[in-house]
């Protein structure tokens, strides 16, 4: 059954200027947005917020196309900008690039009904009529995925109008490899704020005793899992940040800002006294006793899943279903997987055996945000927790120490190693051989489900942009695979030309 149109009605200029945030955080590209409405009915206001909000400048010069007939716009999705006011024929749409620009990006039309049917079938029509003075009333019609779209982001406007904050500017921050997106939203008293958008959806075939990925792995799937974590973490005196508001069943959550500094200096480089404190978190993090059940303030009760075999194992998997044939150009031998299979079976054998603590399983530099003016472990602001689990300390030193997204120098990789030791070595239950083994393993097992993931990220997902992290990842695998509690594994990666490096 084909979903219902969207109506609505604007009370002002300011609520129609609203809504073009609103379709600008659900448009994508090849969406054809069809302006109807009479002359001064608001289709230029609308047209001009939505490509604003895009650019993410309030103050972009968006000039009408009237006379130019299309304007163009280099954005993070690129939009087009067509006025048919004055065509005499629909064919000057082919002249003006109409198909080039839906494969480009996003189309904008103003007078949509002199295209006389040249316009694409799935185009999303956004009809403007006047109700009274500056009131509108506002009809949206389309194809049932742009329409959920576009209903998902005016809900999250309705979330913001019950938290009080409706009339602030939205503006996308980042999306993720997941379903997550984040947006920022400014309040006109000058309030900054993080609105996580994570609608729940099950992602992924089921691949073994009835479960997908997600549920083996122990990955979240709600924002349950961050809500309890983050009142773990802010319990225990670290900066998670405040949440404000939230819908769980819809999946939203209105957080505290902490801000865009963060543990790289300009040019991308790690601030060295940064990292090490974050390397300060962690021995703090790796001191407190976690238990393995939460519950909220708010009635949210969370069992903090183990970092177990399956997980560990169905991660490392992603290096042989993914990862190989691309760089193989063929399926791995069932021999390299058996063998494969065998050596990490021993190895997680062995990290059973180390103590285990909280982690947070992406602990690196694009989720950790500098504090100005904090102090001690408050100076390092923590994000994106939700797939915390129960396992071995070492993960998340591995995790920032080998960060997947900015190269840290072996100099640099010994120096945060040597900090943690230092402090841990107060601790009675820590033995320094044993963590430097777990050490080795966990870098390699984080490093081995990182190949697979980020090509399955491109192949499956349509991300590209992380496959120019691999080289980063192959050179600190081969680091890695120097330790000898790796050697059975060499064969596995030498056949990918993953050789343990001879320095």
């Amino acid at each position: 059954m084909a979903g219902l149109p969207i109506e609505i009605t604007l009370s002002d200029e300011r609520a129609t200027e609203r809504l073009g945030q609103d379709l600008a955080l659900a448009i994508r590209p090849g969406d054809c947005l069809a302006l109807r409405g009479d002359l001064g009915a608001g289709k230029s206001t609308l047209a001009r917020a939505l490509i604003r909000c895009v650019a993410g400048d309030p103050e972009l010069e968006v000039p009408s196309p009237t006379f130019t007939l299309v304007q163009s716009y280099d954005l993070r999705v690129s939009i087009a900008h067509f006025d048919l006011y004055r065509i005499a024929d629909a064919d000057e749409l082919v002249e003006l690039g109409l198909d080039e620009a839906l494969e480009a990006g996003a189309v904008l039309v103003e007078w949509p009904e002199n295209a006389a049917g040249a316009l694409p079938p799935d185009a999303v029509r956004v009809e403007i009529a006047e109700v009274a003075g500056n009131a509108r009333r506002i009809r949206i019609d389309g194809p049932d995925p742009a329409l959920e779209r576009i209903g998902r982001s005016l809900d999250v406007r309705a979330f913001l109008e019950a938290a009080g904050h409706g009339d602030g500017n939205r503006q996308f921050l980042q999306g993720d490899a997941s379903t997550r997106t984040y947006e920022t939203v400014t309040t006109p008293g000058g309030g900054h704020f993080i609105l996580m958008d994570w609608p729940e959806r099950l992602i992924g075939p089921v691949l073994r005793d009835g479960k997908r990925y997600a549920q083996i792995a122990h990955s979240a799937e709600n924002v349950r899992p961050f809500v309890a974590i983050d009142f773990l973490l802010r319990s225990n005196g670290f900066r998670a940040p405040e949440i404000l508001a939230q819908d769980l069943d819809a999946g939203f959550l209105l957080l505290e800002d902490l801000g865009q500094e963060g543990i790289l200096d300009k040019n991308g480089r790690p601030v060295v006294a940064r990292w090490e404190a974050a390397i300060d978190v962690l021995v703090a993090l790796h001191r407190t006793a976690i238990p393995q059940r939460i519950t909220t303030p708010g009635g949210i009760a969370h069992n903090i899943p183990p970092f177990d075999r399956e997980a560990m194992l169905i991660e490392v998997e992603l290096y042989l279903s993914w990862y190989l044939p691309h760089k193989l150009g063929a399926e791995p031998s069932e021999e390299l997987k058996a063998r494969f299979h065998a050596g990490w079976n021993g190895l997680i054998d062995t990290v059973a055996e180390v103590p285990s603590s909280l982690v947070l399983r992406d602990f690196h530099s694009p989720n950790i945000l500098w504090q100005v003016g904090r102090r001690g472990i408050e100076r390092v602001g923590l994000i994106d927790f939700q797939d915390a689990m129960i396992g071995p300390a070492a993960y998340d030193v591995a995790s920032l120490v080998q960060d997947a997204r900015v190269t840290v120098e072996p100099a640099l990789h010994d120096r945060l190693v040597a900090r943690y030791e230092r402090a841990r070595s107060e601790d009675p239950d820590f033995d320094p051989a044993l963590f430097r083994e777990a050490l080795a393993i966990m870098e390699c097992q984080r490093a081995t489900k990182i190949l697979g993931l980020f090509v399955r990220l491109r192949q499956r997902d349509g991300k590209p942009g992380y496959m120019r992290h691999l080289p980063r990842i192959e050179t600190y695998l081969r680091r890695t695979l120097e330790h000898p509690v790796l050697h059975p594994l060499h064969d596995c990666y030498t056949e990918a030309g993953i050789a343990p490096s001879e320095s």
